[in-house]
């Protein structure tokens, strides 16, 4: 199946609820508005002619210079024609909101609770929404890039030698 079959589906489907369709890389990216990535993702899944049927991996990511700083991305993969889509979506920190895949992908359960302890992801119908891999009473989320790299307090290190 080519991407424009797939391009020409979604847009027919979402139109104005597309933001970016970028076909340069070795894999067809989607950018989509945060309260349709559900249903883009169940349209992917059921419709009879794309059938993307697995889902490869889910995961946050955080730009803290945009507008819409946090994110998802959704790699999806038709095992039927080999083929492979992501899927992306923007959200902001102060209402970090987004559909729950779990009623569409079994698999999605853990990826969104990884994602939700990271970055702090809330997934409105998760059955089991908490931290999976950090403690529960850590008050933020590591991965976002709100932190310096290294610790401004230490007085042993000595720049000179880092070339700063």
């Amino acid at each position: 199946m080519e991407n424009t079959t797939i391009i020409d589906n979604l847009y027919k489907e979402f139109g104005r609820d597309i933001f970016e369709v970028d076909t340069a890389t070795d894999i067809l990216t989607v950018t989509v508005a945060s309260p349709v990535s559900h249903e883009v993702i169940r349209f992917l899944k059921e419709n009879p002619l794309l059938r993307f049927n697995f889902l490869t991996t889910l995961c946050g990511i955080h730009y803290p210079d945009r507008g819409l700083p946090l994110g998802v991305v959704y790699h999806l993969h038709n095992l039927t024609d080999n083929n492979r889509i992501r899927i992306k979506t923007f959200i902001t920190t102060t209402t970090p909101n987004l559909p729950s895949v779990t009623d569409l992908f079994f698999a999605a359960n853990w990826m969104e609770r990884e994602t939700y302890d990271f970055y702090g992801i809330i997934f409105e119908g998760h059955p089991n929404l908490k931290r999976i891999l950090n403690v529960d009473y850590m008050d933020y989320f590591p991965m976002r890039k709100e932190y310096p790299l290294e610790d401004q307090t230490r007085k042993d290190k000595d720049d000179r030698y880092f070339g700063r």
